[in-house]
């Protein structure tokens, strides 16, 4: 089935956005103008803009012509779990690159996440995450060793793991997330195709079971030119636990493969 039509309106402006084709400052089409395009009315038409305005994308109003702000892509806080899922729905190809994938004793800083003894056998994974075929992330994921085994007879290039591992009955219930800022080390330099100490996004993220038992521990890395995240809170909401920069466990529940509503799978 179709997305609705404000959706689709979104994405073909996110995809003009994000290819250069409309660059920063550029005057976006104007809302007659997408009207007569689609042949919508101005409700979807708004919507599609309030939705570019909200991810950063887009600028102007009260009266001025929409312009363009950034070309970064957002991804929402609840749309973690899965990076494939997040960049299929605002349009773009998703794609990976396995690495490595290797058992190994945990680290302390793994033992740690996931409830182990250091030194346990566990499964790590290393891929290079990509939208349309441009690097964008690299996973560093370490999986408990009953889980993370499961990926030896699996094609990690094939798509998500993590529906990969839903489907085998992984209970991938509750995600927890820390987001900071790190400089690029040689090895992501040379994956994302940027320099050495360049800034990135980093989200390292615990996922459990639906009892609380640890699975997975990640270090995701982003290059911030080309993704942002967005957090939306309201008085309404469950307050979000706010913990200083030495915090030692992440505090936001994510969702999808489990990653939405989890990037890694």
């Amino acid at each position: 089935m179709d997305a609705p039509l404000h959706e689709r309106i979104a994405a073909d402006l996110r995809r003009r956005i994000v290819s250069g084709e409309l660059p920063v400052g550029a005057a976006v089409p104007s809302e007659s103008q997408l009207c007569e395009q689609w042949g919508a009315s101005r409700g979807p038409v708004r919507q599609a803009l309030a939705a570019l305005r909200a991810e950063g994308l887009v600028g102007g109003g009260r009266g001025k012509p929409p312009v363009v702000r950034s070309q970064a892509m957002s991804q929402p806080f609840e749309t973690f779990l899965s990076f494939s899922r997040w960049a299929r729905g605002v349009g773009r190809t998703p794609g990976q690159r396995t690495l490595e994938i290797a058992r190994r004793p945990a680290s302390p800083e793994a033992a740690d996440a996931l409830g182990l003894d250091e030194g346990e056998p566990v499964v790590q994974l290393l891929r290079l995450r990509l939208l349309d075929g441009l690097p964008t992330m690299i996973e560093r994921t370490t999986f408990v060793w009953p889980v993370g085994r499961l990926l030896f007879d699996h094609d990690c290039d094939s798509g998500s793991v993590f529906a990969f591992l839903s489907g085998q009955g992984v209970d991938l219930s509750v995600a927890r997330h820390v987001i900071d800022a790190i400089t690029a080390d040689d090895t992501d330099a040379a994956l994302l195709q940027i320099s050495p100490g360049a800034p990135l996004l980093r989200e390292r993220r615990r996922t459990l079971s639906s009892a609380g038992e640890p699975v997975e521990y990640s270090d995701d890395r982003y290059r911030p030119d080309l993704v942002s995240f967005t957090i939306e809170n309201s008085q309404q909401a469950h307050p979000a636990l706010l913990r200083s920069s030495n915090a030692q466990e992440p505090a936001h529940p994510r969702s999808d493969d489990p990653h939405p509503p989890a990037p890694a799978g």
